[in-house]
This record gives C-alpha cells, structure tokens and sequence, in this order.
C-alpha cells in the first residue's frame, strides 16, 4: 500500500519555508528599491567659516555618485542591498584651500567611508555610521 502522507508532508514543509525565506527578503528587496538613486542632497549643516561650500551627494541612478566636499571633489559608488549601504571613494582633486577646510573634507570623507546603513525620513536621507550625517534632498 503506498501512502502519500510523507511526500505531502515534505511538500508542505517546503512551501512554508520558502514563504517563510520570501517573507524575511522582502522588506531588504522593498528598502533597496526605496532607496533615492536619481536624487541630488546637501549636507544638513551650515558651511564653514569663510566659505559658501556645503558637501552634497549627486547619485545617479546606478549609484554612481559626485562628492562635493568643502574644498575638493570626489567621485564614489554607492552599494547598497536592503538598508545596509557601503560608499566606496575614488581620490580627492586637490584644491588649494584654508587647512580648516581641508580638514573638514577629510573629516566628512572618512564619515561617508564608514557609512553602513541608511534611512529615508521624508525628504531627507540619513546615513549612519560612526558618526550619523543628515543629507535634505535638493529640489531643482
């Protein structure tokens, strides 16, 4: 007499796995498609003595993005998979510049390096890492 019992028990158990693995993969799959490629954002801080410059983030929507820093610029490329972001720097142009200035690039390029993850709050995009850096979207 053959039983059917163990192979419907054995599909069971394999269809609530999956729907238990795609229940946990969705909110990473959601949170990375709501990410804001496509956006241009300015650092949430006022600019430095003597200077009009605030960095900003230009992210195209393959997450290739322009650094405009204080004094100088840097391309970089964002990776980003569920709401875990790593922001990889290519080199700085040298400009001549305050060393104040120049120290405060540094300051906010090692920031941006030590990113590892991100949130959305309204129209500002947060990046945390060792030191948590507000960006506002910029509406042109």
């Amino acid at each position: 007499m053959h039983r059917p019992w163990p192979l419907l028990r054995r599909a069971g158990r394999a269809l609530a796995i999956g729907t238990l693995l795609a229940a946990c993969l969705a909110p990473a799959v959601a949170a990375q498609s709501d990410f804001p490629f496509g956006r241009e954002f300015m650092l949430d801080a006022p600019p430095m003595k003597g200077s009009k410059q605030i960095p900003s983030l230009d992210i195209d929507d393959k997450g290739i993005a322009d650094i405009g820093l204080r004094c100088s610029s840097v391309k970089g490329q964002l990776v980003v998979a569920g709401d875990t972001i790593t922001i990889i720097t290519g080199p700085k142009t040298e400009r001549s510049c305050s060393p104040e200035r120049m120290q405060g690039d540094d300051d906010t390029l090692a920031a941006l390096t030590a990113v590892t993850n991100w949130k959305l709050e309204g129209d500002v995009l947060v990046l945390i890492g060792t030191r948590t850096m507000r960006f506002r979207a910029q509406s042109n």
